[in-house]
C-alpha cells in the first residue's frame, strides 16, 4: 500500500476544519496548524446555511451542493446538529423579491409566497409582519464555532494532529514548491499545504510571492441572554436578520454579514439590540449579553478563492466569506482534489488562477 501523504491545515475554523476532517476520513495525515482552535471569523458568523439571492446561477449550484453536503456531512457527524428550519425573507421591496423568486425558482430554490397572515402563523413573534415575503424551505444554520470544534474533534479520533494557539509567521518553500509551515517556535514540513485561515491567507500567501486580494470588512452581532422561544426560524427583514439558537439565545445584525461598528461598536450593539427589541413581540424581558465583532474574509471579487496554485505546487489555498454554506463541499472537494487529483468542476470559476 502506498504511503497516504502528510497534509498541513492552516485555519481551524469551519473551513480548515471540514477539510481536516475530510483529509482524515479518507486516509491522508493531517496536522491543523491555527491560532485558535475554532477560528477567528467563525465564531462571530451569523452562519445562515442557504443559496440565497444576488449571485450567478453557477455560485447557486455550488450553494445548493453545499446543502446537500451538509446533510451528508452531518449523518456522518450526528453531534453537528445542523437546523433545517427554513427562512422568511422580505429585506427588499416586493419587485426584487418576485424577480428573485422567478429567478430561483426557475433553477430550482423552493420558495414559497407569503402573506401577513402567513408570516404570523410560522412566526408569531415578529411584531410587524409584512404583507408580502418568501419562505425558503431548505435553508437553516448551524452554530458555527461548535461546528468547527466538533469536526476538529472527529478528526482528532481518526488520527488528525491539532497544534493550536501558534503564531504563524510563513509558509516553507523548497524550490518552487511549498513544504511546510514556519511558526514562532518551529518548522513543520509536509507533501501539501491547505490555506484556510480567513483573513491571514493574504499575509501568509505573500511570504512565498503570492497576491491574494482579500478584504476583511468587520460586522457586529448581537446576542442575547437565553430567553424563552421567539423564533422559529430564520429571519431576515429590512436591516435586521436574526436567528435564535437551541438554547435560546437571539443573534441578530442589520444584514447576515453584521453591521458596521462604527466609532462605538458598544453603542452600536446597544442600538442594534433596541431594534432587535422593538422587532419582536414578547420580547420585554430580552436582554444582551454581548456582542461579537468579526472580520469576514472576503475575495475582491466576493466570490470563493478554492483550489491548487499552479505556480507553487504543494499549495491549496481555500479563503471564502460564505464559510459557514460552503465547508462541507469545499471540505469534500479539497480532499478529493489533494489526494486523488480529480478537478471538480462546481469549482472552475473560483481557482486561484484567476488573480494569481
Amino acid at each position: 500500500m502506498s504511503k497516504q501523504p502528510h497534509v498541513i491545515v492552516v485555519g481551524a475554523g469551519i473551513i480548515g476544519a471540514s477539510i481536516a476532517w475530510h483529509l482524515t476520513r479518507q486516509g491522508a495525515t493531517v496536522t491543523v496548524v491555527a491560532a485558535r482552535e475554532g477560528g477567528v471569523a467563525t465564531p462571530a458568523s451569523f452562519a445562515w446555511i442557504n443559496a440565497s439571492w444576488g449571485n450567478p446561477e453557477p455560485y447557486y449550484h455550488l450553494r445548493m451542493r453545499s446543502i446537500t453536503e451538509w446533510k451528508r456531512l452531518a449523518a456522518d457527524v450526528p453531534a453537528l446538529r445542523p437546523s433545517w428550519c427554513g427562512g422568511i425573507c422580505w429585506d427588499v421591496p416586493r419587485a426584487q423579491l418576485e424577480a428573485y423568486a422567478h429567478q430561483h425558482g426557475q433553477w430550482g430554490y423552493g420558495l414559497v409566497p407569503l402573506s401577513a397572515t402567513d408570516v404570523r402563523r410560522l412566526e408569531p413573534g415578529v411584531a410587524n409582519p409584512p404583507n408580502y415575503a418568501l419562505h425558503a424551505v431548505q435553508e437553516g444554520f448551524v452554530e458555527p464555532e461548535h461546528a468547527a470544534r466538533t469536526l476538529l474533534a472527529d478528526a482528532r479520533k481518526r488520527g488528525a494532529t491539532m497544534l493550536d494557539a501558534q503564531e504563524i509567521t510563513a509558509l516553507l518553500q523548497t524550490g518552487d514548491r511549498i513544504s511546510g509551515v514556519e511558526t514562532a517556535g518551529a518548522n513543520h514540513t509536509a507533501d501539501h499545504v491547505v490555506l484556510a485561515a480567513g483573513a491571514a491567507t493574504a499575509r501568509l500567501a505573500a511570504t512565498i510571492g503570492i497576491d491574494i486580494p482579500l478584504e476583511t470588512p468587520p460586522g457586529l452581532l448581537v446576542h442575547s441572554h437565553p430567553h424563552t422561544k421567539l423564533l422559529n426560524g430564520l429571519v431576515i427583514a429590512p436591516e435586521l436578520h436574526m436567528r435564535q439558537t437551541a438554547d435560546g439565545r437571539v443573534i441578530a445584525g442589520s444584514d447576515f454579514g453584521g453591521t458596521e461598528p462604527g466609532a462605538d461598536p458598544g453603542q452600536t450593539a446597544a442600538a442594534l439590540f433596541a431594534e432587535l427589541k422593538a422587532a419582536l413581540t414578547g420580547a420585554d424581558a430580552l436582554t444582551l449579553s454581548h456582542y461579537t465583532l468579526g472580520y469576514r474574509p472576503t475575495p475582491s471579487d466576493g466570490f470563493p478563492i478554492v483550489g491548487a496554485v499552479d505556480r507553487r505546487p504543494g499549495l491549496y489555498i481555500a479563503v471564502t466569506h460564505s464559510g459557514v454554506t460552503l465547508a462541507p463541499a469545499l471540505g469534500l472537494f479539497a480532499a478529493e482534489e489533494i489526494l486523488h487529483g480529480l478537478h471538480e468542476p462546481l469549482l472552475a470559476p473560483y481557482r486561484p488562477a484567476r488573480f494569481t
